[in-house]
């Protein structure tokens, strides 16, 4: 068995330790999508479920049933199917899955309504993610009744559904070694990305000519897709925060946001760079970014074991509220402005998010209420940002249609914390020399 399918079965384990007495929980695989008519989009497992399987084909279903003699982790798959894989690629089936991936027993998924009652008979808990898949909680409750419509004759149905989901991510949220070194070739294959989409920048071209060269690198380097639909924003595109269509043409003087990161076998890298068209910042374009630079660089100081998750975005609110009141973009005490949100006219999104196998990765924020205190193992995207729309009347023409966002995710360790994403030019002198070179 692999060191990654070892690291899995321990999950599994771990899980089960957590569960109530007398429970059993279960977790579907992603269902197929349809992109249109009967094209699917390339398939990707379900996180929670590959997270503690490994196992990445659809039609699948774990059980994981805490002191069962004949095994706790029984997984359930599409048999072997000669005519099958001839169309759609080999599948493991039932008996190589329970040696591979170290389940302690294994059936077809076309047994399932036939075996599953059964495991789930004498439980008086069930745990899984309800109101997720509507089909699925069909099904659960479809069993259910069967072993209801048994009752008379001494069936037990269980008395109590509990989510999976806050044990589950919960687990999620502390990454291990091998999680992190994952994570850490996910953000240097998006920062190679990154490098070249820059360095191909010139007026002229358009949006999606430099994703493009995102989608090349991320490619060619191992990565299936981006963990999220890229953003290739310049001039006021650059204000719109979900922006994707990437269409326009980039003009002289602009600068261009990109928020692009990979996935790489299943872990996310989430990354933002701004830069200037030009090869150079105008005087205002300068000092929108270096102030988001220095609430960046602020804010990631910030990240350390004990500090509340909050910490990091008030000390970026304050530092952003600040600039913007020497700017004159700003007016009034910077304690009022920051009371009222005043930033929010230019700064209207949260500094961070926990990010691993989804980019908006699971783990809660609040504990009781409270914001939680960061521990190592834990990662969050650092994102600080300044959006000046083209249609912000209340600042002078010269601001108009600045929008500059810097973004890297965060390690938290026992000492403080490490960056994931380095490589790429970040400063306003490094961010010059490099468009200077690959424009000359």
């Amino acid at each position: 068995m692999s060191s990654k399918y070892r690291e899995m079965k321990l999950r599994r384990k771990e899980l089960m330790t957590q569960m109530e007495p007398n429970s059993i929980a279960l977790l579907a695989s992603a269902p197929p999508r349809l992109r249109n008519n009967d094209a699917e989009y390339l398939y990707r497992q379900n996180s929670d479920f590959y997270y503690l399987t490994g196992f990445t084909e659809e039609h699948a279903l774990l059980a994981l049933i805490p002191g069962r003699k004949k095994g706790e982790a029984v997984l359930f798959c599409q048999e072997k199917d000669k005519q099958k894989e001839l169309w759609t690629g080999i599948l493991k089936g039932p008996e190589a899955a329970c040696v591979e991936f170290e389940f302690d027993d294994a059936f077809p998924i076309s047994d399932i309504d036939d075996i599953l009652p059964g495991l789930i008979e004498g439980r008086d808990r069930v745990y899984y993610s309800m109101g997720k898949d509507d089909q699925f909680d069909n099904q659960v409750m479809d069993w259910v009744k069967v072993i209801r419509s048994k009752a008379k004759i001494g069936a037990h149905p269980p008395g109590e559904f509990l989510v999976l989901d806050h044990l589950l991510h919960e687990l999620r949220l502390f990454k291990s070694a091998s999680e992190i070194k994952l994570m850490e070739q996910a953000a240097k294959i998006s920062a190679e990305g990154h490098k070249r989409a820059m360095a191909c920048c010139k007026p002229g071209i358009k949006e999606y000519e430099m994703e493009a060269e995102l989608l090349y690198e991320f490619t060619r380097s191992g990565s299936r897709a981006p963990a999220y639909s890229s953003i290739v924003a310049a001039g006021g595109n650059a204000c719109i925060l979900h922006y994707n269509s990437n269409d326009a043409e980039v003009k002289e003087g602009d600068l261009v946001l990109i928020d692009a990161g990979c996935e790489y076998e299943y872990y996310a890298s989430d990354i933002t760079r701004t830069f200037p068209v030009s090869g150079k910042f105008s005087p205002e374009q300068k000092a929108i970014y270096e102030l988001v630079l220095h609430a960046q660089d602020a804010a990631i100081a910030a990240v350390a074991p004990g500090a509340h998750w909050d910490e990091p975005h008030n000390i970026s609110v304050k530092i952003i509220t600040q600039g913007l009141v020497k700017l004159g973009l700003l007016k009034g005490r910077v304690s009022q402005l920051i009371k009222a949100e005043a930033y929010r006219d230019f700064y209207m999104h949260r500094v961070g998010h926990w990010i691993g196998m989804d980019v908006h990765d699971v783990g809660d924020y609040k504990i009781d209420d409270n914001w939680r205190l960061m521990e190592p193992g834990m990662v969050t995207t650092i994102e600080p940002g300044i959006y000046i729309s083209p249609e912000n009347k209340k600042v002078e023409k010269r601001w108009r249609g600045i929008g500059v966002r810097i973004e890297d995710d965060v390690l938290v360790t026992k000492q403080g914390n490490r960056v994931l994403s380095k490589g790429i030019p970040k400063t306003v002198e490094e961010i010059e020399t490099f468009m200077s070179r690959a424009i000359h």
